[in-house]
């Protein structure tokens, strides 16, 4: 059910049938709901054309919607506007059928499904996970079960960094102070340690930095014992990561790491030397901007050229990011790849889409960027002594700070959770505030970490939304009702329930809208709405003490606020509660 679509396509005839015109509706929810549901700005927009007033427009225009059973009232406003009220008894139909549709709750399928790649969280190897990967992984998998949602094939991708010039350091740092016990014990605590001891060793050492180079150009070079050991730092910090997703719910389809493209890297040098787009300069291989014909006007300036390999002859992640592009359209056969990525990336990423267009690879290509997240200060979040918070230290201080509350909450009587489910409910408690507090905030902005809002029952925070939806799922339990069989019919009667069912009936839109645009806090926006409607429509008619069709009906708009919640809360990857 996606209303302002059918609104829109229902307001575009009437455009044409008034005014002879193909024009858009210019069709928005309102945003007082005395002036009707949606409004139309179309006959603004067709005056000039037309050589009318607006109101002359306007006024047939409503006329004809005014006709169809969807519209209660058509009124025209102001100079020229068409607020359009929904009929009750057309929108209680509407919920009705999204009611009886359990398996979708009421989000239809795409028309032209597409194979869409995410490319998101991508860690380094060998390295902790911190807060800089936060938003790329929550953000990414929100995308994937949106777009999944909507009737897309996605592929989940965590891009991983498993190759480079830090693996000489490391080859050599394990042999000269690393323990193969530590590193199967704690392997990314162990590797970081070496790295460190490495690092620092060849700026000091230059006959230590030599032998680091040798190592990886043994690596390189497919060096058996080397590869061993590279392949043991791979597999031991996945299986650390892995432990990591599993604990935030993160799933992913693919694990191809720069790594998987290796053999693809003197093609796509070669390649872009044949078509004209890359030359040598001193050895190296590069993307010349200001040279090239047919450069986009935002890169024809750029003084620096995109380089694709070294004077040593390594290759760059620019080589390997080009090679996933060719080897995601070829072997996926892709419609589109979505890169989740900090927008301080933003300018390698224009010049990969370039690139890639040049090449003619026929991929829609998109970087998804978001800001950095800040401490209340206004800093970017670090640790007391300056460096980089783990992921795993904020998911333990989310899973404490959530316990505690929960503990505040049952001393008050406000929460009912049995002593033993206390931990669990702390750890979806605590998991589902940190993503939540993510998602909330439009991708693009920087945000503040405030770990008082973040954990707060009260408000737009993940917690009211778990408990909202415990709220509702109570409702059943304490009147013996089988949630998954009130269907209704539902009938709106009363002003509470009308409020209520036109946030209900907007859900399939806004999945789509956040999908479609990939901003995922136009659904935690809705998901509060809704809460917040459940709970005015809650405190003002009686449900389990109505009777007859109206307690059929009410239970109905319960159970569907329930679907809807805990369909909506799963797509942001936030499990819900059945009692709190």
């Amino acid at each position: 059910m996606r209303i302002e679509r059918y609104l829109d396509q229902l307001a575009s005839a009437a455009i044409r049938e008034t005014t002879g015109q193909t024009s858009s509706p210019l069709l928005r929810p309102t945003t007082d709901p005395r002036h009707g549901d949606y409004q139309l700005n179309a006959a603004m927009a067709l005056a000039k054309a037309l050589g009318k007033k607006p109101r002359e427009i306007a006024e047939p225009l409503a006329a004809k919607l005014a006709e169809h059973p969807a519209i209660a009232r058509a009124e025209v406003a102001g100079p020229g506007f068409v607020n359009l009220h929904l009929d009750d008894t057309w929108l209680g139909e509407r919920l009705t059928e999204a009611a009886r549709d359990a398996e979708r709750c009421g989000i239809p399928l795409v028309d032209t499904p597409e194979k869409i790649v995410v490319d998101f969280s991508s860690p380094n190897i060998a390295k902790q996970m911190h807060v800089g990967h936060l938003r790329s992984t929550i953000i990414g998998d929100a995308l994937c079960r949106l777009l999944r949602a909507i009737g897309h094939e996605v592929i989940g991708d965590n891009h991983l960094g498993d190759w480079g010039t830090q693996y000489g350091l490391l080859l050599v740092g394990m042999r000269e102070f690393g323990s193969l016990d530590a590193l199967d014990e704690q392997p990314i605590e162990e590797l970081e340690r070496v790295y460190k001891l490495a690092s620092a060793r060849a700026k000091d050492d230059e006959d230590f930095a030599e032998r680091a180079r040798t190592e990886l150009a043994k690596l390189q070079s497919g060096d058996a014992e080397n590869m061993a050991l590279w392949k043991k730092f791979v597999d031991t910090t996945r299986r650390e990561l892995e432990r990591t997703y599993e604990r935030m719910g993160i799933h992913f389809d693919e694990w191809l790491g720069e790594s998987a493209y290796n053999d693809m890297l003197p093609g796509v040098v070669e390649r872009l030397l044949a078509a004209g787009l890359a030359r040598e300069d001193q050895g190296a291989v590069g993307v010349f901007w200001q040279e090239l014909e047919g450069a986009p006007a935002k890169l024809a300036k750029q003084k620096e050229p995109f380089l694709v390999r070294k004077r040593d002859g390594a290759f760059l992640y620019s080589t390997t990011d080009i090679a996933a592009v060719l080897y995601r359209k070829d072997r996926w056969h892709a419609d589109r790849s979505l890169y989740v990525v900090d927008a301080r990336q933003g300018l390698h990423f224009q010049q990969l889409f370039a690139v890639a267009q040049l090449l003619g690879v026929e991929m829609q290509l998109e970087h998804i960027s978001f800001g950095t997240v800040l401490d209340e200060a206004g800093k970017p979040l670090k640790t007391r002594d300056g460096k980089a918070v783990t992921l795993a230290s904020l998911l333990d201080e989310a899973e404490r700070r959530a316990e505690a509350r929960i503990r505040e909450g049952i001393a008050e009587k406000k929460l009912h959770i049995d002593e033993q489910d206390v931990p669990t409910v702390a750890r979806a408690v605590g998991i589902g505030a940190v993503k939540y507090a993510d998602l909330r905030q439009n991708r693009s902005s920087d945000y503040q970490f405030d770990w008082d809002k973040l954990v707060s029952f009260n408000g737009n925070a993940g917690p009211y939304l778990q408990y909202a939806y415990a709220r509702v799922a109570s409702i059943f339990a304490k009147g013996g009702e089988d949630l998954d069989a009130a269907v209704g019919p539902i009938v709106l009667r009363e002003p509470p329930e009308e409020r209520l069912g036109r946030v209900l009936a907007r859900f399939g839109e806004v999945v789509h809208q956040a999908a479609e645009s990939y901003l995922p806090h136009l659904l935690t926006d809705h998901l509060y709405d809704l809460a917040k409607s459940f709970m005015s429509f809650y405190e003002a008619l009686p449900v389990l003490k109505a009777e007859g069709d109206v307690r059929a009906s009410r239970l109905a708009l319960a159970a569907l606020t329930a679907r809807q919640m805990r369909r909506g809360l799963d797509l942001l990857g936030i499990e819900v509660l059945e009692r709190m």
